[in-house]
C-alpha cells in the first residue's frame, strides 16, 4: 500500500508529487498516457500570467500570485526556460477604458507588483507593432514565458529522483473507500493507498465524483493556436492580450522562450474531453484577432497548429481540498488558466495538506535541484569542441532544423523518466519543432530509440498507444 496516490502527471500531479517528495512518504503518480506532460500541460500559451485577471479573494488569484514568485527561483532550482518578459493589456476604444481601468483596480486589489496604465504613445514605444487602434494598455513587469514541457518534465523527473514511483500506461477506472484508504481499479490491476491525490485535469470530475456526493462538472474548453517559425522572433518582446472577455483573456500574441511567436487560443466549449483537433473556423479567428493587436503577424509563416483543453469547472474557480464526505480524498480540480503558473504553489498546497493529514515527517535527503538536458549551443565553441572530443554524439546532428544533436537525444532517453516516443524526445530536446516539423529528423531519431531502448522500428510509436510510426515493411507488400 502507497501513502499518496497522485492521479495525473501533468504539471499540476508533477508539482504536487515533488512537493510532496519531501517527505518521508510512498508515492505513486499514475498516467494513462506513455509519458508526463501529455494532456492539458503541453498545449497551451506557455504563459506565467501576473494574476492582474484572477477575481480578487479567490483561490484562483492566490495561486496564481504565489504561482509567479515562485517561477523564476524553481527555474534555477530545476534547470528550465523561463523569461519575466512583462505582458502588456492593450484597449483599442475609449470606449473601453473605464473597463481597462477596472481592471487595472483589480490587479491593485491583488497586490500584482509595479503594473500601470500606459497611454498610447508609451505603448508603442514600448511595442512597435502594436495597432494603430491600441489607445492604452496594462503594463505587468511580472509576467513570463516559460517552456511548458520543460517545467512539466522538470518537475516530474526531480520527484522520480526523490523517490517517486511513475506508472504510466496506467488508466483508473473506479475508486472504492477501503477501511485503511482507497483501492484504484486500472486497466493493469488494482494499487491501495491510504491517500488520493485528484489531479486528473479533465477527467478530475470522474475521479471527484466517484467518491462525493457532492458532485462537480469539469467543462473541456478547447483552445486552439497557431506557432510561427523562429524568423518572426522578434516581432513583440511582451505578451499581448486584449482585454478579457466572457472566455478568457481572449487571443493573445507572445513570443516564446525559444524565439517562436504563438498566437491564440479560441475558447470552444464542448463535451468530449480527448477532443484536440483543430477547425479550419477556429485557426481563421485566431490569425484575424491576432492581427487586430499585431496588425503584422505573418500568418504565412505559421509553421504547426494545435489544440488543448482547459478543465473549466462550473464555477470557474480552482479547488485543491480534501473533500468533506471522502477523508484522505484530495482534489486538486478546475485546474484551468492560470493552471500553469499556479502549478508550483499547487504543490505547495496540496503537499500542506497531505503532509497534515499523514503527519508526515521532512525527508532530510531530499535533493531540490536538477539539471537538464545539455544544450550545447549555450557553449563556447571551445568547450563545445571539448564536448565532441569526449562524447562525439554531440557533434552529430540529428534535426537541423533546431540543431540538435545526438547526444541530446541520448541524454533524453536515459535519463529518469525518458523519452519512450518521437513526441518524449520532442518534448526534452526539441527535435522534431522546427520549420519541417521532423519531417527530416524522425527516421534517425526512431533509429536512435530502438537501438537504445532495444526494440523493433516498428514499435516506434509518435506518442504512445497506437500512434506506431511504421506499419510494415515495403517488401513484405504484394
Amino acid at each position: 500500500m502507497y501513502d499518496v496516490v497522485i492521479i495525473g502527471a501533468g504539471v499540476s500531479g508533477s508539482a504536487c508529487a515533488r512537493e510532496l517528495s519531501r517527505y518521508n512518504l510512498s508515492i505513486c503518480v499514475v498516467e494513462k498516457e506513455e509519458d508526463v506532460c501529455c494532456g492539458t500541460s503541453k498545449a497551451n500559451s506557455a504563459i506565467v500570467h501576473s494574476g492582474i485577471d484572477c477575481k480578487p479573494g479567490t483561490l484562483m488569484s492566490e495561486m496564481n500570485v504565489r504561482g509567479n514568485e515562485l517561477m523564476e527561483p524553481l527555474s534555477k532550482e530545476l534547470d528550465f526556460e523561463f523569461r519575466r518578459n512583462g505582458s502588456l493589456i492593450v484597449c483599442f476604444s475609449e470606449e473601453d477604458r473605464p473597463k481597462l481601468e477596472a481592471l487595472y483596480e483589480q490587479g491593485i486589489s491583488n497586490k500584482i507588483p509595479d503594473i500601470r496604465i500606459l497611454d498610447a504613445h508609451e505603448v508603442h514605444e514600448m511595442e512597435p507593432n502594436l495597432s494603430e487602434e491600441v489607445v492604452a494598455a496594462i503594463y505587468c513587469p511580472t509576467g513570463g514565458i516559460v517552456c511548458p514541457f520543460g517545467l512539466n518534465i522538470a518537475l516530474a523527473e526531480n520527484a522520480a529522483t526523490n523517490g517517486v514511483e511513475f506508472r504510466f500506461n496506467t488508466e483508473v477506472t473506479d475508486i472504492c473507500r477501503k477501511d485503511d484508504g482507497y483501492q484504484l481499479s486500472t486497466n493493469r490491476g488494482y494499487i491501495l493507498t491510504r491517500c488520493v491525490v485528484n489531479a486528473a485535469g479533465v477527467y478530475a470530475d470522474v475521479f471527484h465524483n466517484m467518491v462525493s456526493s457532492k458532485k462537480i462538472h469539469i467543462t473541456p474548453r478547447r483552445g486552439e493556436y497557431c506557432l510561427l517559425d523562429k524568423t518572426t522572433g522578434g516581432l513583440v518582446d511582451k505578451t499581448i492580450f486584449q482585454l478579457p472577455g466572457k472566455y478568457g483573456k481572449g487571443i493573445l500574441v507572445t513570443p516564446t522562450v525559444h524565439g517562436n511567436t504563438l498566437i491564440g487560443p479560441t475558447a470552444d466549449d464542448h463535451d468530449d474531453k480527448e477532443a484536440t483537433n483543430t477547425t479550419r473556423q477556429g485557426l481563421d479567428h485566431v490569425c484575424s484577432a491576432a492581427r487586430r493587436s499585431v496588425p503584422s503577424v505573418p500568418v504565412r509563416q505559421v509553421i504547426t497548429s494545435f489544440a488543448g483543453n482547459r478543465a473549466h469547472e462550473d464555477n470557474h474557480e480552482f479547488i485543491i481540498e480534501e473533500l468533506a464526505d471522502a477523508p484522505h480524498f484530495v482534489d486538486c480540480s478546475g485546474i484551468e488558466s492560470p493552471g500553469l503558473t499556479s502549478s508550483p504553489a499547487i504543490g505547495e498546497r496540496v503537499a500542506q495538506i497531505v503532509s497534515g493529514l499523514l503527519h508526515a515527517q521532512k525527508n532530510p535527503a531530499w535533493n531540490g535541484s536538477r539539471k537538464g538536458v545539455l544544450n550545447p549551443k549555450t557553449l563556447s565553441e571551445e568547450d563545445y569542441a571539448a564536448l565532441i572530443r569526449e562524447n562525439p554524439a554531440y557533434g552529430n546532428i540529428i534535426c537541423r532544423c533546431e540543431m540538435i544533436t545526438e547526444g541530446e537525444i541520448l541524454d533524453a532517453i536515459h535519463r529518469p523518466l525518458g523519452a519512450r516516443s518521437l513526441d518524449g524526445v520532442k518534448r526534452r530536446t526539441r527535435a522534431g519543432m522546427g520549420r519541417c516539423q521532423a519531417g527530416f529528423c524522425s527516421p534517425r531519431t526512431m533509429e536512435i530509440l530502438a537501438r537504445e531502448l532495444g526494440i523493433s522500428q516498428l514499435e516506434i510509436t509518435k506518442n504512445g498507444g497506437s500512434s506506431n510510426m511504421v506499419v510494415g515493411l515495403s517488401k513484405d507488400r504484394t
